[in-house]
């Protein structure tokens, strides 16, 4: 496993840019959904290593870091801008608005030009910046029109408060509908090594250059049992199965952008040292065929 200086090193896994050339991020990023309480609701139970975690990705190569106004909620980012805040200058910052929560566990669509609005006004005051740099509608309200959703980011990007739009949850049909009212930088769907629902999403986003971050990117679920491909290759690299998996996200697509999170500095080590593990095509060709 390759590390730089005996840590491991997110510019391993290589670049992206993210809209244009001026925001290039290295591919492996940070998810900061994990650092609230449980059920994604509420306080950490741990706000020094939550804190210690966002300090200690910056450290190790993490220049992109994915949240929400729905995790916590405003927890995460609250968290953020008070931990990182003033910011590196290589550093993107993607929020997600769209989503409220009823409680841990509970989450439900609000699409309204006038809740959205407010969102991003929050997110930027907690993050405690003037614009941000990528805002992903978090998902598309089947109560409320495409058109009026992303018309107000729209708006917001023209009032210089959004730089950069991305979606979450979609498909190929609900990415070329947007693309006709806004330019999409990203697309936020599930996707994972036993999870290829989105694989016709991650091909169209390749063939445009759109990024394509994958949430949930550490699942193996059967795929790690004794014995399996998977658990052979991680024996063979040295490696835990949940850092071949992100190695082979990264190998899957240059587009791919993986955010893994967590609330532990350790786990974020761990996951890290994933971009330095190189897997061969007859490897890659095996975990395909597996999952």
């Amino acid at each position: 496993m390759t590390e730089t200086n005996g840590r491991p090193d997110a510019a391993l896994s290589g670049a992206f840019a993210i809209g244009d050339d001026d925001l290039r991020v290295n591919r492996l990023g940070f998810g900061a959904m994990r650092i609230t309480g449980g059920g994604i609701w509420g306080e950490p139970e741990d706000p020094e290593e939550a804190r210690a975690v966002l300090q200690h990705a910056m450290e190790v190569g993490i220049n992109l870091i994915d949240t929400a106004d729905s995790y916590g909620p405003e927890v995460s980012e609250r968290l953020i801008g008070e931990t990182l805040h003033p910011y590196p200058d290589d550093l993107v910052i993607a929020t997600k608005g769209g989503l409220v929560r009823g409680g841990p566990g509970q989450w439900s669509p609000n699409g309204h030009p006038d809740h959205l609005r407010r969102a991003c006004e929050g997110s930027l005051r907690r993050l405690k910046v003037e614009r941000i740099d990528l805002y992903q509608l978090h998902r598309i309200d089947p109560e409320v029109p495409a058109e009026e959703s992303l018309g107000v980011l729209a708006e917001l990007r023209d009032e210089g408060k959004i730089r950069h739009i991305g979606l979450s949850e979609v498909s190929v049909e609900q990415i070329e509908h947007a693309r006709e009212i806004v330019p999409i930088i990203t697309v936020q769907n599930r996707y994972n090594l036993t999870d290829r629902g989105s694989e016709e999403v991650l091909d169209f986003c390749e063939r445009e250059g759109i990024g394509f971050i994958p949430w949930f990117p550490l699942a193996t679920g059967r795929l790690a049992r004794p014995g399996s491909i998977l658990d052979e290759i991680s024996g063979r690299k040295n490696a835990r199965p949940s850092q071949v998996a992100l190695a082979w996200l990264l190998a899957r697509s240059p587009v791919m952008l993986p955010i893994p999170g967590t609330s532990s500095v350790a786990h974020l080590e761990e996951n890290t040292a994933a971009a330095g593990i190189m897997l061969s095509d007859e490897e890659l060709a095996e975990l395909n065929e597996a999952a």
